[in-house]
């Protein structure tokens, strides 16, 4: 006669001890070494960004010239200064040459840099040569380009107008540079030429990290190109084109040297922007506390659009809304 043999009844799991709550002196010593790796940091734009800020910022309320400069006295006025530079004729005109200057740049760079990466982005031979060989522009220094570039625009000797004459569209030179309602489009051609190599490389940087099988779904789907590229491309490019759009504005806006180095200004103020008033103001009239002004404007310009970045960067890449 047999008996069965019955297992016997499985342990209970034993549910692991909760970690109790950290050491108070060991959450400090945690806080202090972050802190300590964050100094240098924060001493860095204290010293090169946070103090520049503020000293400007108190610039534009003193009457600050050369003599008070030196003498350590510079009276406070107020807001003389920044009434002064408002209503100046002068800066009403390079704020809208500003602007102007700005969408220009960003609409031909951006449109310009966009085709260029969507070329490129199918492989071909000697594409890498020639993609190498459009980043020349981008090398370049901003005065070299300018110079040579205001020796191409020359009305007289100039390249292009030898090479419009020789193909026959105009019997004389165009004024490139010389003339008030041509310069400042002149500009404009130059720095989208400049910009492009950016525009072209972050935007096909963007393109390569577009997953491949997206592509292949809309084929099946039978979507055509546009259809792919406007339901596909763009909407997975959108943080890349707010990065490229932000940064392309911020330096677009307050520049200086190619506007210097190309026209000075000129001709009759037709080119002058807010970086150029700034230094006009500041080293030209030597008026440094209009020229603060001016360039308080800026500073708030381009925080304006930092801020936007930042909030249009968190949204893009899911850190909320």
């Amino acid at each position: 006669m047999s008996t069965a043999l019955t297992p016997a009844p499985a342990a209970a799991p034993v549910p692991a001890p909760r970690p109790g709550p950290p050491a108070r002196g060991g959450g400090r010593r945690t806080a202090l070494l972050r802190w300590l790796f964050v100094a240098p940091a924060l001493v860095y734009m204290a010293a090169f960004f946070g103090y520049p800020l503020v000293r400007n910022a108190l610039m534009s309320f003193q009457r600050y010239t050369p003599t008070t400069y030196f003498t350590g006295e510079a009276p406070f006025t107020g807001l003389d200064n920044w009434r002064a530079v408002l209503t100046d004729p002068l800066f009403t005109d390079a704020l809208w040459h500003t602007a102007v200057f700005t969408a220009g740049s960003l609409l031909g760079q951006f449109t310009l840099g966009l085709a260029l990466a969507v070329f490129f982005s199918r492989r071909f031979r000697l594409s890498g040569f020639v993609r190498a060989v459009l980043l020349l522009p981008w090398l370049v220094p901003m005065v070299v380009a300018a110079v040579v570039w205001r020796r191409i625009l020359d009305q007289e000797h100039g390249v292009l107008n030898g090479l419009l004459q020789t193909l026959g569209p105009t019997d004389g030179g165009v004024p490139w540079l010389s003339s008030p309602s041509v310069a400042l489009l002149s500009a404009v051609l130059v720095n989208i030429w400049i910009g492009i190599p950016f525009n072209m490389v972050i935007l096909y940087g963007g393109l390569q990290e577009i997953p491949r099988e997206l592509y292949e779904a809309a084929s099946l789907d039978g979507a055509g190109r546009w259809r792919t590229f406007r339901d596909v491309t763009l909407p997975m490019l959108r943080p890349v084109i707010t990065v490229v759009l932000v940064l392309g504005f911020m330096s677009t806006v307050k520049i200086l040297d190619l506007i210097l180095a190309l026209t000075s200004g000129g001709p009759a103020d037709a080119t002058q922007t807010l970086g150029t008033v700034t230094y006009q103001m500041s080293f030209l009239r030597l008026d440094f506390g209009q020229g603060a002004v001016v360039g308080n404007v800026l500073i708030l310009i381009s925080a304006v659009f930092a801020v936007l970045y930042l909030r249009a960067n968190r949204t893009d890449f899911g850190h909320g809304k």
